[in-house]
Order: structure tokens, then C-alpha cells, then sequence
């Protein structure tokens, strides 16, 4: 007979928080276009999933390098602050593992778009980081 892992994992309340913590660095990074730091904050290579305009799932891996250049690319170099506005849910599969889904506005140059993804978040050393970033729409320049 073959026993499956419980996955219906319960986190505490300071576990929660700390993704919420995590989350509002990670913001903090992305709003002053510091991707270096948000980089710091991932594991590499870091799993990328989207879907392409074809109707086709994409997905790709990426190094430090890669992901910097893009990021820096679709964040662009402009001098003033990105928000966000975030509402996250995060669901726990163990102590070190979270899916969390977000649904967020963000606003950068006075243009507000709203954002819906998710990411997988992994625990070493007693700190978050994000190892999977699932985002439609972005599957035709994934490389």
C-alpha cells in the first residue's frame, strides 16, 4: 500500500507573517527598481510558467543573469517609485513550501494595471524565497 504526504499543512500565525514580510520586501525592491535585490531573493534557476498568445502554456528557466536583464527590461529605468497594492494568499504544502496567489494593482508613471499571478516560495536557512513565478501572458518571451 502506498501512503501519500499530507499536504493540508496548517501555518502559524508567524508563519503567515512572514510571507506577508517577505512579500513587502520583495515590493520594496520592485518599487525602487532594484533588481539586484529582488535576485537576492529568488533561487536560481528559477522556474517561469505563462501561456503565449497561441493559447499555449510556456515555461523556462532562468539564471541570475537572465532574469535581471529581463526584469530591468520590463521594469524599465524610470526615476520614480513603483506601487503596490496587494492581496496575497498563501498556501502552505509544509513549513518550507507556499504557493501563494496575488491579485494586485500596480502603478508606475501614473499608469495603473492590475496584476493576478502566483508564485512558489521555498524556506532554507529560515528564509523565504521564490523559486517559481506563474504569470499569463508573458509565454511568448519566455526563452
Amino acid at each position: 500500500m502506498t501512503f501519500l504526504p499530507d499536504t493540508g499543512y496548517t501555518p502559524s500565525a508567524e508563519e503567515l507573517a512572514s510571507i506577508q514580510e517577505w512579500f513587502a520586501e520583495y515590493d520594496r525592491h520592485g518599487g525602487a527598481r532594484d533588481i539586484e535585490r529582488m535576485a537576492d531573493m529568488a533561487v536560481f534557476p528559477l522556474n517561469l510558467i505563462s501561456d503565449g498568445t497561441a493559447g499555449n502554456g510556456a515555461s523556462a528557466q532562468w539564471d541570475r543573469q537572465q532574469f535581471v536583464e529581463t526584469m530591468t527590461h520590463v521594469m524599465g529605468d524610470g526615476d520614480t517609485d513603483i506601487t503596490f497594492e496587494s492581496v496575497r494568499t498563501p498556501v502552505f504544502l509544509s513549513p518550507a513550501m507556499a504557493v501563494v496567489f496575488t491579485d494586485s494593482t500596480m502603478t508606475m508613471d501614473g499608469r495603473t494595471q492590475q496584476l493576478r499571478y502566483a508564485d512558489i516560495l521555498i524556506r532554507r536557512d529560515g528564509k523565504w524565497a521564490f523559486q517559481t513565478m506563474m504569470q499569463g501572458g508573458w509565454g511568448d518571451n519566455l526563452r
